[in-house]
């Protein structure tokens, strides 16, 4: 943001104030001319604007003058983002972490620091050949000089937290998304990937920092922290000619290649599907050799929680028009649980939709964070007050978020007391976000423990911990049942929940189905199913500039996009969701939904999605956009998965959502550049098809990055998912990239849906054919007769 203003030429100000006005400039998100004068003490401080938004280090000067009265000294440097040690600017840290691995000297161990939150202990119960391995392999990326040093921190961060973090060389540096002019590299593309790789990072965004840890408890952006260094590195050396090729965190290295080729190739944890399981990884991943990346956090593409917010603005909104009959959802009250990463969207979301959001969270630094932030309303670790506040909201229809600092086992099992002694069913809506893809490793906190308690049992005993997790799982699920016998509607949110639940014993199963089915429904099955099925899914752009002017310019593009498209004609169905999600921009805009990057989400079909890239692109052109802005569509796993477990009718057929995705777009000052990128997520364990296609098919439609990872959000082994980044630059390439890989991306799911049998994909891929005479897609006939398939089988 440009704070013109804020400090006028000539003003005077003592040496220790100078440090607080650094501090200010450092903040700055433009060039500016500082000229300091040392008199008597003091310093005088002015500044002006330079209307060029970058500055190298070869602009930096010094002059030195000399007066009798006093001495003079005139400073011409770059505020872009400076840190206060040495007064140093950005692009200086910047080109540091870009050198590669800094080893001589080595930086200060410092080990875990402190007030900030940290990943569970992890136990991966190595022998010691095994210990051994994994030294060997952490080893490798060091010369041997050093290598004896190293060994001994190395072993006992292996010791203590099961897995060679490699903390020493956590980088000393503001770790955020920087304006992309600001990154050292020699393409457009690098500078974009490093951007989502530090915004990954970014403190305010990462559940874990220092650990790599994006969000989902395990969601690596990286093993260690030299795979960061010298990812850095190979990025700022890459160019056109160029592919850098990443093996679960590690760099393989730079590639030749050609201009058209994706710069950038991720696989993250491509293990074969005998050994894709939960114990192999944890070993594995303490050896060094694979990495769990979600969906989002190994590819480089997370923009904090408002990438989930709208997904649960429209799955509870919808949940309230199927099951509720009620377009307004206020006096309605939806409980569920986690404020962490992805779950942190939820408190903001029920406002957005207008009802009454009760979250539990066990981990209060992750409530002081949310209601720090802006999207969690009120904290209380109190049930008696819960209580009361809910009734209070209900009654008033009043929409609130209210953070409840303790277990949900203990709030679900509060709302059951509340029905038994009154009669009164507290709650409509219901579902859960913990990590229970990873229930075993801190994704899910047993009810019998506090959290610091469970923690300490996590790392000393973890058969125990095991054990109690189940337990909570069962009573977790006891008293939702007793809520939903009563007219609570519960889903499943894609979390592994009801498939974990159904591991411990719990009473999941759907009567009289089989064991496949659950008593709950899915939101991708039952809410938003219909959805994807009309190619809606989530589409996302970072401004990368910071200027929150550039946000709400892309947002009133996108808008004018949907609306003319309504204007020209739609379907019901399709009208609606336009509807939803101009309803959605007006919204995002006052409800302080940026964390991190400047970003927005919406969910849009095929036709919208490439109209809103083709309208941005053409606004780099015409430089309506003035600064950098990132596009990144990404689809998001949260939204474009079926629990494992939960195939219902789906199973065996094509149920997974079309990849739709994470749009980035940015744009130089000098020149004009979007970034795009979309994940795609297949469901269906036995068949795996369409994240491995779409991965192959963008790479040759002109991907800047292709990315393929086994987990996604539901757990190891459990999915694949796969996605791409692609980046425009106003060009008219550019915009036929864009037609090219966008329709791919989406037409290849809702093929795959409409193979499936389901309608609305049916109608879809239809209208995609009639638009583009070059698609010609399987269509699959009917069996009109049940009859036929009865005699055939009696035979």
């Amino acid at each position: 943001m440009h704070h013109r203003g804020l400090m006028r030429c000539g003003e005077l100000c003592s040496v220790r104030s100078l440090a607080l006005l650094w501090m200010l400039f450092r903040n700055f998100h433009s060039c500016s001319l500082i000229l300091v004068q040392l008199r008597f003490g003091f310093a005088w401080v002015s500044h002006q604007y330079n209307a060029n938004n970058s500055c190298s280090m070869s602009q930096r000067k010094q002059v030195r003058g000399e007066s009798n009265a006093n001495r003079v000294i005139l400073v011409l440097m770059c505020v872009q983002d400076q840190t206060l040690e040495g007064f140093e600017e950005s692009m200086t840290s910047l080109k540091e972490i870009c050198r590669g691995l800094p080893l001589n000297p080595l930086p200060e161990n410092k080990g875990r620091r402190k007030g900030i939150p940290h990943a569970p202990v992890r136990t991966p119960n190595l022998t010691a050949q095994e210990k051994k391995l994994a030294l060997r392999n952490a080893l490798r990326y060091f010369p041997p000089e050093v290598q004896k040093k190293l060994a001994q921190e190395f072993a006992e961060e292996l010791r203590l937290y099961g897995h060679i973090y490699m903390y020493r060389f956590f980088p000393d540096i503001e770790m955020r998304a920087y304006p992309i002019g600001e990154y050292p590299c020699k393409t457009k593309s690098a500078a974009a990937i490093m951007l989502m790789i530090m915004n990954n990072l970014d403190p305010s965004v990462a559940q874990f920092p220092q650990e790599l840890v994006t969000y989902g408890g395990n969601g690596q952006v990286f093993s260690n922290w030299a795979q960061f260094w010298l990812v850095m590195q190979y990025l700022s050396e890459m160019t056109e000619e160029q592919t850098l090729v990443m093996y679960s965190g590690h760099p393989l290295g730079l590639f030749p290649s050609h201009p058209h080729a994706p710069r950038l190739i991720i696989t993250n944890g491509m293990i074969i599907p005998n050994y894709s399981s939960r114990d192999e990884y944890e070993k594995m991943f303490a050896l060094g050799v694979t990495m769990y990346g979600q969906m989002t956090a190994g590819s480089y593409c997370y923009i904090g929680p408002q990438g989930i917010v709208h997904g649960t603005v429209l799955t509870v909104l919808n949940a309230g028009r199927r099951y509720l009959k009620a377009e307004d959802l206020s006096g309605k009250v939806f409980v569920t649980s986690g404020l962490g990463g992805m779950s942190g969207a939820q408190a903001k979301a029920a406002v957005i939709a207008g009802c009454v959001g009760i979250i539990a969270e066990v981990d209060e630094a992750a409530l002081l964070k949310r209601h720090k932030q802006g999207w969690l309303m009120e904290i209380s670790n109190n049930l008696d007050h819960c209580i009361a506040r809910l009734r209070e909201a209900r009654k008033n229809k009043i929409a609130l978020s209210l953070g409840y600092h303790g277990n949900v086992v203990d709030l679900w099992e509060r709302l059951v007391y509340e029905l038994e002694k009154t009669g009164e069913l507290l709650v409509d809506l219901g579902s859960d976000q913990t990590s229970c893809h990873n229930p075993f490793n801190g994704g899910y906190y047993p009810v019998q423990l506090g959290f610091e308690e469970a923690k300490q049992l996590l790392s000393t005993d973890p058969g125990k911990f095991r054990t109690l997790v189940q337990e909570s799982l069962r009573r977790h699920v006891a008293a939702i049942n007793k809520l939903a016998d009563k007219g609570m509607f519960f889903w499943d949110y894609g979390n592994a929940f009801l498939l974990e639940a159904q591991r411990a014993g719990a009473d999941v199963e759907k009567k009289g189905a089989n064991k496949t089915e659950f008593r709950y429904p899915s939101y991708v099955q039952h809410i938003m199913g219909d959805i994807f099925s009309l190619g809606f899914g989530p589409f996302r752009w970072v401004c990368t500039s910071g200027d929150p002017k550039d946000l709400a310019t892309t947002d009133s593009i996108a808008m004018s996009v949907l609306e003319d498209s309504i204007r020209k004609g739609v379907s019901t169905s399709v009208k609606q969701q336009y509807h939803d999600n101009i309803r959605w921009i007006r919204e995002a805009g006052r409800h302080s939904l940026v964390v991190g990057s400047q970003a927005r989400i919406l969910y849009s079909d095929q036709r919208g999605r490439v109209s809103i890239a083709v309208a941005i692109n053409k606004a780099i052109s015409e430089g309506k956009i003035k600064v950098d802005v990132q596009c990144d569509i990404l689809g998001e796993t949260k939204f474009l998965k079926v629990p494992p477990s939960n195939y219902t009718s789906y199973l065996g057929l094509s149920c997974a959502v079309p990849g739709l995705g994470f749009m980035s777009l940015w744009i130089p000052s000098y020149s004009g550049y979007s970034l795009i990128t979309c994940c795609v997520y297949s469901s269906i364990r036995p068949r795996q098809y369409m994240a491995v296609q779409n991965f192959v098919g963008d790479s040759f439609r002109g991907a800047t990055w292709v990315a393929l990872h086994n987990g996604g959000g539901v757990g190891w082994g459990e999915v694949i998912n796969g996605g791409f980044g692609l980046v425009l630059d106003g060009s008219k390439e550019a915009e036929e990239r864009a037609k090219m890989m966008l329709s791919w991306d989406v037409s290849n799911g809702v093929a795959r849906r409409c193979w499936s049998g389901n309608a609305f994909a049916y109608e879809t891929i239809c209208q995609a054919m009639k638009e583009n005479d070059t698609l010609r897609v399987t269509l699959p006939h009917k069996v009109v007769d049940e009859n036929i398939l009865e005699q055939a089988v009696k035979h």
